[in-house]
């Protein structure tokens, strides 16, 4: 029998600002683990891609396990794959920072490994044909996409296993296609299932080139993958295989096999991702018509002969269209990749800083927190938080490189958020504020220059297609294990990681950022809030205000106005935002007028902070005086306020926002449900802060208020026992 060539190819990742202990464990559990059995075992060669930030860690934190990579690649035993730097989404960044990120990482990789870089792994498997120019043009010569790609262009069957060649611009560049087959066999199904698989393909097609390529966290981090792969042997059952067959099967790499291999032809490749991507973008009720068309076909007799021309239809940019947040990270992005540009361009910058506001930038463009699936990471807070944090480090390495120092102000409108409508950007030495008066005068985004923490990198509150399948297990009583059983793929598991699911299922009505305008009915309570009940009497949480500019050399203006009505009543809303050189603080007057003079109108600010943990002892609320008032996911109900803070200990970072008429005050957690490889669970998003007040007009029909939102450093707090000793104390003076 002819040979059938092999190539077993390992991504393994771990994204910017992932816990240290998911690193650890993931080292533990799969990454070394993996090692070991392979180096038992010289003559199966494999490729291996580890990504940037997981690489760095490794060289910091492990650096005898890189030297025993090393090794195996002196030794020929190991092809060391590229790409982008720190994971982007290639599709999503610019072309020249493809270049640098897939360039920057070939010549990190050939520092610490005795070999060229020729072919990448391409993230996510997100494809679109003009990037075989940029990736040409970095210097790889091949990569990997999924035989589904392949499939969309036209090409089936035996025609899969081995390489194509396509092009761009004139600029040529190899691709494999990589066995879905495999990704479902490796390492779920015992090694027989492989063996069967390609034994009859070297029947049907000698000579072939069969590619697996897949997360090398399925090897030990998955649920229950550890004990299947090492305790159980099944990795060692599997290169058992490989070795008795080693007649007709040969295990090779991608280098080999294109020395050894001529191109199957050309192909232009279709826009798309692996098949389980194209599903998750698509909206949630479309996904639902997809699934079930897609069983009911799976069902009949046509399923082979129609199965390869059956699309998900998804497109993974569309992620940006279906979650507002991403395309705010990804605008902010841009912009900061676009100023990088024109001051390397200038050629007056400091070199230095502008090496720095590159690697940032380059780290704030991995993709896991820009989408959401079975493992995207957009609804996991540290993720974007840590995007957040890179771009904010690049924009003030950027300020470095430009020379600007000291106390400053600026006020810029542009598009910021890409909707073909005017924001406007406040920024000084302390913080960056960008403002949408076209949507309800909100502010999006407010960066802590100094923590490194965007303070609204909130998230909304949304239906999801996986949501209906939470309900149905409750409603059966199902348990997460039975239901998990009688799945094949992890992204169809359900398990409830904890209880009460189903009540956390509430779905916002408005963006969650802050300054959201609200009128509320007179008796509206915190849990009306809390349950999304639709209470709204006025027209201003996302209307449209029309606004006007201020500047001076200290002190900048938003002047935001809109005619609206709550309760049946018109009137106006004028909302000014002031920032001043120096200061660390955001001012916010709000002036109500030509008010009825007969009515009571209950008038509230929403703020969503977020950036910051829910639930842990040194996360708090407190109020003006010091007294703890609970930790961020607490919820608080107060008749009388005047302030409160928002305290991280472990970020530094305290959020102190006070009022000059007093009022009421309420607080509650924006919790999200979620999926992820080990189930579905509540996450802790953001503290709703509402102050709120019945509004009673002056004798000229006015009435007003001023907000402060300042951004410092903790302040020791006291403990109510403290406070109430203080409080005697004062009384007794």
């Amino acid at each position: 029998m002819s040979t059938v060539r092999l190539i077993l190819t390992l991504h393994n990742h771990q994204p910017v600002g992932n816990f240290d202990g998911v690193f650890e464990a993931a080292y533990r559990d799969s990454y070394l683990p993996f090692l070991e059995v392979l180096e038992g075992y010289p003559e199966i060669p494999f490729a291996l891609h580890t990504s940037g930030p997981l690489m760095e860690w490794l060289v910091e934190r492990r650096p005898e396990y890189v030297a025993r990579i090393r090794a195996l690649v002196e030794a020929g035993r190991v092809e060391i794959l590229g790409g982008g730097f720190y994971e982007p989404i290639m599709t999503m960044i610019p072309h020249r920072d493809r270049v640098g990120q897939i360039r920057d990482y070939s010549a990190y990789l050939e520092e610490i490994f005795p070999t060229r870089i020729r072919g990448m792994w391409m993230p996510e498997r997100v494809w679109e044909q003009h990037l075989a120019s940029a990736i040409a043009e970095a210097g790889i010569e091949y990569t990997i996409l999924d035989d589904f790609h392949f499939q969309r262009a036209g090409v089936s069957g035996d025609d899969l296993f081995g390489y194509y060649l396509t092009e761009d611009e004139g600029r040529l560049l190899k691709v494999f296609p990589g066995s879905e087959t495999l990704r479902y066999t490796i390492p779920f199904q015992e090694p027989h299932a492989t063996y069967e698989f390609l034994r009859r393909l070297g029947e049907r097609r000698p000579g072939s080139t069969v590619v697996f390529a897949d997360d090398g966290e399925k090897f030990g981090c998955w649920p229950d993958t550890h004990d299947h792969v090492y305790k159980n042997g099944w990795l060692h059952r599997f290169c058992d295989m490989i070795v008795g067959n080693r007649d007709w099967l040969e295990p090779t790499t991608f280098g080999r096999a294109v020395g050894a291999t001529i191109p199957l032809g050309k192909v232009y490749i279709p826009d798309g991702s692996y098949r389980e991507m194209t599903e998750w973008v698509l909206p949630p009720a479309v996904h639902e018509e997809y699934l079930a068309a897609s069983k009911r076909l799976a069902a009949g007799p046509l399923e082979e002969a129609a199965r390869p021309f059956f699309r998900a239809g998804g497109y993974w940019r569309n992620f940006k269209a279906r979650y507002p947040e991403s395309d705010e990270m990804y605008a902010r992005m841009l912009g900061l990749s676009r100023r990088l540009g024109e001051l390397e361009a200038a050629g007056s910058a400091d070199p230095d800083y502008l090496d720095v506001a590159r690697r940032e930038l380059f780290r704030g463009q991995c993709n896991c927190p820009y989408w959401h699936g079975a493992f995207g990471g957009l609804y996991l807070p540290h993720l974007r938080n840590a995007i957040y944090r890179c771009l904010i480090s690049a924009h003030n390495a950027l300020d470095e490189a430009a020379g600007a120092a000291g106390p400053r102000v600026s006020l810029e409108v542009g598009d910021f958020n890409l909707d073909a409508r005017q924001e406007v950007k406040l920024e000084n030495e302390s913080l960056v504020a960008l403002v949408r008066p076209a949507q309800g005068g909100h502010l999006y985004e407010l960066d802590a220059r100094k923590a490194g923490v965007n303070v609204l990198a909130t998230l909304e509150r949304r239906p999801e297609a996986y949501h209906h399948a939470i309900l149905e297990a409750i409603r059966r009583g199902a348990s997460g294990e039975a239901l998990e059983a009688a799945t094949a793929s992890i992204g169809d598991k359900v398990v409830l990681k904890q209880e009460g699911l189903d009540r956390m299922l509430v779905y916002d009505r408005h963006p969650r950022k802050a300054l959201v305008d609200h009128f509320y009915p007179v008796d509206a309570t915190l849990d009306d809030l809390a349950a999304c009940r639709d209470i709204e009497r006025g027209d201003f949480a996302a209307g449209t205000y029309l606004s006007r500019v201020h500047r001076d050399a200290k002190r900048v203006a938003l002047v935001m106005e809109r005619p609206g009505h709550a309760d049946g009543r018109d009137f106006r809303i004028r909302k000014t935002i002031e920032l001043a050189a120096g200061s660390p603080a955001i001012e916010v007057r709000y002036e109500l007028s030509e008010l009825p003079r007969d009515a009571c109108l209950h008038f509230a600010v929403e703020l969503n902070l977020a950036a910051m943990a829910g639930h842990a002892d040194d996360r708090y609320y407190a109020d003006p005086r010091g007294g703890r008032l609970g930790m961020l996911d607490a919820r608080i109900d107060r008749e009388h306020a005047e302030g409160v803070s928002l305290s991280d200990e472990w970020l530094d970072l305290s959020l102190g926002l006070s009022w000059s008429r007093p009022g009421g005050l309420w607080c509650h957690p924006i919790e999200t449900v979620s999926q992820s490889e080990g189930g579905f669970e509540g996450v802790y998003q953001s503290s709703a802060v509402i102050p709120h007040w019945h509004v009673t007009a002056d004798d000229e029909g006015r009435w007003d208020v001023l907000i402060r939102l300042e951004v410092g450093a903790c302040r020791p707090t006291s403990s109510a026992a403290e406070v109430q000793a203080r409080d005697s104390t004062l009384a007794g003076v």
